[in-house]
C-alpha cells in the first residue's frame, strides 16, 4: 500500500483514535504519543488492512489496548474524562461556569464507573459509535452494550441528582 493510500484510509479516523488516547490518559502530550504509536503500527502493518472488515475498529482497539497497557505499565488506577465540547456564545457567564462546572462533574462520576461501562459510555454518547461497531470494539453483543450503557447512564444521572439536589423543594 503506499503512503496516500494510507493516508486515505487512516486520516479520517485519526481524531477519534486521538480523543479516545486522550481520554484513557488523560494527558494531551501522552495521547498524542499514543497516537503516533498506533499510526506507526497501522504502518507496518498496512499490507494486512484487506484482512480486516473494519480498519477503524481495528485502530481503534489498537489504540484501547496500548494505552491500558501503558495504564498498567505505570500502575495508574484512575482514568479522567476531560470532555470540553461545550461552547455557546450566547449563553451567559453563568451558565457558561454552570456547564463546564456539570461536565467536570459528569467527568468525576465516570472516573468512577467501572471500566467496561465507563468504555461503552463514551464509546456511544462521546464518539457516537453505533451499537454493532461497538460490540466489535469490545466483543460484546449488542444487547449486553445496551445494558451496561443503560446502567453507566443510569449512575451519572443518579450522582448528577444527589450532586444538584435535583428535585427537591
Amino acid at each position: 500500500m503506499k503512503q496516500s493510500e494510507f493516508l486515505n484510509v487512516v486520516m479520517p479516523f485519526k481524531d477519534k483514535l486521538y480523543r479516545l488516547a486522550k481520554r484513557l490518559l488523560v494527558s494531551r502530550e501522552e495521547a498524542e504519543d499514543a497516537t503516533q504509536e498506533i499510526l506507526m503500527k497501522l504502518w507496518s502493518k498496512n499490507e494486512d488492512f484487506e484482512k480486516y472488515k473494519s480498519v477503524e475498529a481495528f485502530a481503534m482497539t489498537m489504540t484501547k489496548n496500548f494505552c491500558l497497557d501503558r495504564l498498567k505499565s505505570k500502575q495508574a488506577g484512575n482514568l479522567k474524562l476531560v470532555h470540553s465540547n461545550y461552547g455557546n456564545d450566547d449563553a451567559s457567564l453563568q451558565k457558561q461556569v454552570e456547564a463546564k462546572d456539570s461536565v467536570n462533574w459528569v467527568g468525576k462520576i465516570m472516573e468512577e464507573l467501572p471500566e467496561q461501562q465507563r468504555m461503552i459510555l463514551q464509546l456511544r454518547d462521546v464518539e457516537e459509535y453505533d451499537f454493532d461497531e461497538i460490540g466489535e470494539l469490545l466483543n460484546m453483543k449488542p444487547t449486553a452494550i445496551r445494558v451496561t450503557l443503560s446502567r453507566a447512564r443510569k449512575t451519572v444521572r443518579e450522582k448528577l441528582m444527589q450532586k444538584h439536589s435535583y428535585g427537591i423543594g
